[in-house]
Parts: C-alpha cells; structure tokens; sequence
C-alpha cells in the first residue's frame, strides 16, 4: 500500500487515466471494426469512407499515447490492403 502522499496521488492520476485511455482504445476499436464490417459486407465506398473516419482516430491515439506508432501504422496498412482488395 502507498504510504506517501505523492504515491497516493500517483495512484488516483493512474486510476483516472487508465479510464480515459480505455475510453480512448475502445473508440478506436469501434472505428476499425466499423471498417472491417464494411469489408465483410463487399461494399467498397462505404469501406473506404469508414478507413477515412478511422485513420485519424489511429493518428489520435498515438499522439495520446495510448497506442504505438508501429501498431497504428500496422492496422493502417493492413485495413488500407484488404479495402483495396475489395
């Protein structure tokens, strides 16, 4: 248990940004996985509208921190490869 002041605040700013980050993550994840349902559905135009709406979501959550510039940059071409294969 923290017994300082300053590890007692540490532990309520931990506590708070973790909620944040989830928050964060969790848009993310439903902007690309409306991109992959698009995919699954064939529709072409609306996959590439939905990539268009995710890629700044992606670019967002590496500025934050919540994500890796290599992670993002991963999904990216990956659901940039299979809407181009549509």
């Amino acid at each position: 248990m923290a017994n300082s002041p300053q590890a007692r605040k540490r532990i309520r700013r931990n506590d708070r940004r973790a909620e944040i980050n989830g928050a964060r993550m969790s848009r993310i994840r439903g902007f690309v996985k409306k991109v992959e349902s698009a995919i699954e559905g064939g529709d072409k135009a609306v996959a590439a509208e939905a990539l268009k709406a995710a890629q700044p979501e992606l670019a967002r959550g590496v500025a934050r921190g919540v994500l890796h510039q290599n992670t993002a940059s991963r999904k990216m071409s990956r659901l940039s490869k299979r809407v181009a294969a549509l």
